[in-house]
């Protein structure tokens, strides 16, 4: 068995090392991947992949800037982003020097001593981030940051009831899944944190009442956690006086505002952190996901010192073996120098803004008949459909024309796009002429007319059971 397992792995290794494969390892590769995934990871992921590549072409191999390229050399525009870590694109250059380099001297750090980047990339965001948000711990993912913000929320307030929305999505470990909303996440794993409040999003008043209702029971908020849009729950974008409004109540009544930027900061949405559009300092920003360039996995949370001081005294009361590793703060470091050196938030702004538009134009001959909307704030942008068949049909459209998109874990009806920030115009425009043509052949299809023409009612060509269950659920 262990020389089995000798050879196995010295293939693989060989494998990895190749910069180019013949048509037998080709063919090699996908198969023994195939067979991997079903027999070893979960069977259900290679079922719904199938409904969009039959012949499993899609077993990714290569990356660069905005696309990333297949087994077969097959070159896709990534629109999707990784759910979001690739803000500075695919495999930065500098990004991926600054990993290379700490890597040819150090990966890990002793966890006794003191390691300088962590300490450097503290700095960093303590200057960078919003008003007196000083003190930084160090995630391996931005599931982790919201854990360990809701834990210092506790610690701090010495409350325990959390506020978050309906809609919200922050993760799936016990204490981030508590917050998470959809039903279909959280009934297996219930009970987990019993203080958990959902309201609805974008809603002063019922934030207040809950507020108010808790504080007369004597169950007062520690926090009430927030993404400034709604990522997972289908890019759902507050009214400006929103986040403000939230700052306000919190004040009031004493309850701490966590930020969870991990899908919106690191300048997805236009600013360094979605937060800066309305001038609003949390009490806990929350970070993950584009933090380690596409690179490493990396997240953080963010605090004031007041909120820090607790743990001055016992620095172990939260505590993790991997986060603020070397490696993941050269990352860090690096995507922070070119999201400013490149001007990637200001990019992301302009550059969303035309994409946004030339969505909008392309759709309306197809609204609501088709496709219901196209909304966005800089490359966080969504397109949402009557139903989920529709949204699968033209995700599946685009992604035969080369194009990778993909709903949302909550709001099925909805796709995203969320493509790097380094994405080109030339990039846009093919993205537009294909999801022009994907249109067109569903409104044939379902012999759907344009506007300002006679309709017939859509007849929806049925999706498998199986494609059926795993739309809704966007597993």
């Amino acid at each position: 068995m262990k020389s089995a397992i000798t050879q196995q792995t010295q293939h693989i290794l060989n494998l990895i090392a190749k910069r180019d494969l013949n048509d037998d390892e080709k063919k090699q590769l996908i198969d023994e991947t195939v067979d991997n995934f079903n027999a070893y990871i979960n069977p259900g992921f290679l079922q719904y992949r199938k409904s969009f590549s039959p012949d499993y072409v899609a077993v990714e191999w290569a990356d660069s800037g905005s696309t990333f390229t297949c087994v077969k050399g097959i070159e896709y525009i990534d629109c999707l982003g990784g759910y979001g870590i690739y803000n500075v694109g695919h495999r930065h250059p500098k990004v991926l020097k600054a990993v290379t380099d700490q890597l040819n001297r150090q990966a890990l750090h002793s966890q006794e001593l003191l390691d300088p980047l962590r300490g450097y990339l503290a700095k960093i965001l303590a200057d960078l981030a919003p008003g007196n948000l000083k003190y930084t711990f160090f995630t391996n993912s931005g599931t982790e940051s919201v854990e360990g913000a809701l834990k210092m929320a506790m610690l701090a307030t010495g409350r325990r009831t959390i506020i978050a929305s309906v809609g919200g999505f922050h993760g799936k470990s016990l204490g981030s899944l508590s917050a998470t909303s959809k039903a279909v996440f959280r009934k297996p794993f219930l009970p987990s944190l019993h203080n958990v409040r959902h309201i609805p999003f974008n809603d002063l008043h019922a934030l207040e009442q809950t507020l108010a209702c808790l504080q007369f029971t004597g169950d007062d908020a520690a926090a009430v956690l927030l993404e400034p849009i709604l990522g997972e729950g289908g890019v759902i974008i507050p009214s400006d006086d929103y986040f403000p409004g939230v700052r306000r109540l919190c004040d009031k009544y004493g309850a701490l505002l966590i930020a969870d930027e991990v899908q919106t900061g690191m300048g997805r949405t236009g600013k360094m952190f979605c937060v800066e559009h309305w001038n609003v300092e949390p009490d806990i920003l929350c970070l993950g996901k584009a933090f380690g360039g596409g690179i490493m996995p990396a997240g953080a949370f963010i605090g004031s010192e007041k909120l820090w001081t607790p743990i001055f005294s016992n620095p172990f009361l939260h505590t993790t073996t991997f986060g603020g590793n070397p490696l993941a703060c050269a990352a860090a470091i690096a995507t922070i120098n070119v999201l400013l050196e490149e001007r990637l938030c200001e990019r992301a702004q302009t550059v969303g803004d035309i994409f946004l538009n030339k969505l909008k134009s392309t759709i309306k001959p197809y609204t609501p008949h088709l496709i219901l909307d196209a909304r966005g704030k800089g490359l966080l942008i969504a397109l949402e459909f009557p139903d989920t068949d529709i949204g699968f049909r033209v995700s599946k459209g685009l992604f035969q024309e080369k194009i990778l998109v993909a709903g949302t874990l909550i709001n099925a009806k909805t796709i995203r796009i969320e493509p790097p920030l380094t994405i080109t115009l030339e990039q846009i425009d093919n993205v537009i002429n294909a999801l022009s043509k994907v249109l067109k052949e569903i409104a044939s299809e379902m012999k759907v007319q344009l506007i300002n023409e006679s309709i017939t009612k859509p007849t929806p060509i049925p999706m498998n059971n199986l494609q059926q269950t795993v739309l809704s659920r966007q597993l």
